[in-house]
């Protein structure tokens, strides 16, 4: 494969930052960040603060390594975190069929108090 172009984002955040966050209140901002998918995810664990906040990381270096490739018009909630069909994390954008593409990788880690996400956008030729 050939690379038109390449670009990286990263991300860090305070796991504490997302622990009022519940599905049964704060739903306006879950919303406009999470696809519902995430949402299910995340409180399907006792403690859905960490899975939120990497998950949040991994967007914000979505955004950040699109924003260098020149695409502007990707907003959080059309970014999915998934797990895929070997037991990774992927990314993916959604309703975005002219980015479609675009090939995105994604790392994601958690420690007890932080969340970090690297995202690596590549625009083959």
């Amino acid at each position: 494969m050939e690379i038109k172009n390449l670009a990286v984002g990263i991300d860090i955040e305070d796991i504490k930052r997302f622990d009022k966050y519940s599905v049964d209140r704060n739903n306006r901002f879950l919303e406009k960040i999470y696809t519902k998918s995430e949402i299910d995810y995340c409180f399907s664990y006792k403690t859905p603060a960490k899975h939120l906040a990497a998950r949040y990381c991994a967007k914000e270096a979505c955004v950040k390594s699109l924003t260098k490739l020149g695409i502007k018009d990707v907003y959080y909630n059309q970014i999915e975190v998934f797990r895929d069909n070997y037991g990774g994390v992927s990314i993916r954008l959604i309703n975005k069929k002219k980015y479609s593409h675009l090939i995105l990788q994604v790392s994601l880690s958690h420690s007890k108090d932080t969340a970090v996400a690297n995202v690596l956008a590549i625009e083959p030729i």
